[in-house]
């Protein structure tokens, strides 16, 4: 069994594939949610001229460097949330 159903050692097979399913499927909704967000900030910020089939030199420029900030910020609370979370278990 994966870690996260260590929790759930207690629970008969069929819970523990119905948790792990749903829990795959909130990670999904999850991933989907961060890159819609991802890809709306940065067309709304960087994307301004419509007229071409292509974006700009500077229109793409922005959006990478939109797309870095947004990952690595992402990447960071990540990060400082697994920390917190595991403070929080020690502390119990």
């Amino acid at each position: 069994m994966d870690n996260k159903l260590a929790v759930l050692k207690g629970l008969p097979e069929v819970d523990k594939n119905r948790m792990s399913a749903m829990i795959d499927h909130l990670q999904l909704r999850d991933s989907l949610r961060m890159y819609n967000s991802l890809v709306e900030r940065c067309f709304t910020d960087c994307v301004e001229n419509f007229t071409r089939k292509t974006l700009q030199k500077q229109e793409e420029t922005c959006a990478t460097r939109c797309a870095e900030k947004f990952l690595k910020h992402s990447m960071r609370l990540g990060m400082r949330f697994a920390e917190l979370n595991s403070q929080a278990g020690t502390q119990d």
